[in-house]
């Protein structure tokens, strides 16, 4: 049984993780988010669950204004073939979430390791961020080397690259 969100902030109170948590109508996209987040400060964001031509899943995880060029991102990630998106099935499987409350979060529900998280180098630009505590009615706050830290307990330290072209960075082209 998928982790629920009173067991992640059991998890992060161990770990010493200061966070915090609001809670919401649903919310699926980013657009909608925006419009009934309310003044939750820090970063927000979206993620994308992925897969590649030879099945490995991969968790990307982006400030929500990142342009993601998902035909080039797997040259980015050394991923092989272009990347689709990861099935619903696969989703809840792998990381115990449904459709539209994608986190990275949900690494506490891959005991198997079988989703590499990369975390968008642009994001970490920003002190606090935010994700969906494994469900999409509420948003919880969390500092950046807290969510590194979270990754890391759950045996999936992220790959930190420059996945996107955001306002806050922008990569060289050639």
């Amino acid at each position: 049984m998928p982790a629920s969100p009173a067991d992640l902030f059991a998890l992060l109170d161990r770990l010493e993780i200061p966070h915090s948590t609001v809670s919401h109508p649903p919310l699926f996209t980013v657009e909608q988010s925006r419009e009934l987040r309310g003044k939750i400060p820090g970063g927000h964001t979206k993620n994308l669950f992925l897969k590649d031509k030879r099945g490995a899943y991969y968790l990307l995880v982006a400030g929500e204004d990142a342009t993601i060029d998902l035909k080039a991102l797997h040259r980015r990630l050394g991923a092989s073939g272009r990347f689709s998106f990861g099935s619903a099935a696969a989703l809840q499987e792998l990381l115990g979430v449904e459709p539209g409350s994608v986190t990275p979060f949900g690494a506490i529900n891959d005991v198997g390791g079988k989703v590499s998280v990369v975390l968008d180098a642009a994001m970490l630009a920003h002190e606090v961020l935010n994700y969906h505590p494994l469900v999409n009615t509420m948003t919880t706050s969390i500092p950046r080397a807290g969510l590194i830290r979270f990754l890391e307990a759950c045996g999936h330290p992220p790959r930190i690259e420059a996945a996107s072209e955001s306002p806050l960075y922008t990569l060289p082209r050639g």
